[in-house]
């Protein structure tokens, strides 16, 4: 017979950005801890402006945030993009717990999926619109 596991009840937030995808479980707990892949986020994010945008979202006063446990995996594109992924997958996840915080967040423009992405490069050219130089003889 199996051993029953303590209530590890969580809930899930998916953020996106570029090619970055970044699954978010966010766990009520004593004090806030952020782990990135297996690792602290500041080992993760070494630079301070990837953990501001992280926090953001953490440190909004009128959303009423708690301490959480937050688990990410992500992959895919850049470190900036990862971290705005991760930013946009908490807000959602925040948004699930309690639904009065949408409001708040929304109007801070952490729950707006960034849509732009590399456009791809077209057969005869350079670059995506980049054009070989023109001679005319």
């Amino acid at each position: 017979m199996a051993t029953k596991k303590a209530d590890t009840r969580y809930i899930e937030g998916i953020g996106r950005r570029k090619t970055a995808s970044a699954r978010v479980r966010i766990t009520p707990a004593d004090k806030t801890t952020i782990t990135v892949n297996g690792k602290d986020v500041k080992d993760y994010f070494a630079h301070q402006a990837y953990l501001n945008r992280i926090n953001e979202v953490l440190e909004t006063p009128e959303a009423g945030v708690e301490h959480y446990d937050i688990s990410v995996h992500v992959h895919g594109s850049g470190l900036a993009a990862q971290a705005d992924a991760i930013r946009l997958g908490v807000a959602r996840a925040l948004v699930k717990e309690k639904a009065e915080r949408r409001t708040v967040l929304k109007k801070e423009g952490y729950l707006m999926r960034d849509q732009r992405s590399v456009e791809r490069k077209k057969f005869g050219l350079r670059k995506a619109r980049k054009r070989p130089a023109w001679s005319k003889r």
